[in-house]
């Protein structure tokens, strides 16, 4: 049974994980500061109150943070789930021996990062380097990938196509014959790759900002 106590502890790691307080969250959200505080979460009479579902939403979408990463959040009782993930640079995701041809990570030179935990036991991190991923990824930022999540139009994901080129765009379209992505970057245009020149394409999960 789900309490008001899991989701609203699970809105305070939401904003712990972003680096910020409860009044921080609703700020970057665009709600009013006090949408989150411990005095809105008890009625006048006394009663638990739900955090509504547009806060919710507001806040999910203000972290970059997938619901199943939320729902995690809630189950992971007193503290949230993490694991070590695999971890090199965006830059390096490029050169050879870190992939296999699916996407899925292999060999060494990978360093590791605790990241929250999820089912996909194959899934690993990038850091980002350089602003050509801004406003969505800044340089610093660490993406966690899932080579097994499913992937629908409007995820942001991580493509490598046979060429060695790696990117991370937002995904537009997808049919039989070609991919089409659109930029995180305004600065950069839009991408349409055949789908023979795509090696691997993976979604992008969770980012640390």
């Amino acid at each position: 049974m789900l309490t008001h106590a899991q989701v609203w502890s699970a809105v305070d790691r939401l904003a712990a994980r972003a680096g910020l307080s409860a009044s921080g969250l609703a700020r970057r959200a665009g709600l009013d500061p006090t949408t989150f505080n411990k005095s809105k979460r008890i009625t006048a009479s006394g009663r638990a109150r739900w955090p509504s579902t547009e806060s919710i939403a507001k806040a999910l979408t203000a972290t970059g943070t997938p619901v199943e990463i939320f729902v995690e959040l809630i189950n992971s009782g007193g503290g949230a789930a993490t694991r070590a993930v695999p971890l090199i640079g965006f830059a390096e995701a490029g050169a050879g021996g870190y992939f296999d041809d699916g996407g899925f990570p292999v060999g060494e030179g990978w360093d590791e990062i605790a990241f929250p935990a999820v089912s996909d036991t194959h899934a690993y991190a990038l850091e980002v380097s350089g602003q050509s991923m801004e406003p969505a990824y800044r340089d610093g930022d660490v993406i966690l990938v899932s080579p097994a999540a499913p992937i629908r139009r409007g995820d942001r994901v991580v493509v490598r196509t046979r060429n060695g080129e790696v990117m991370a765009k937002e995904l537009k379209r997808r049919t039989a014959k070609s991919i089409e992505l659109s930029s995180l970057n305004t600065d950069h245009g839009d991408r349409t790759i055949a789908a023979v020149d795509v090696l691997w394409i993976a979604r992008i999960l969770w980012a640390s900002q």
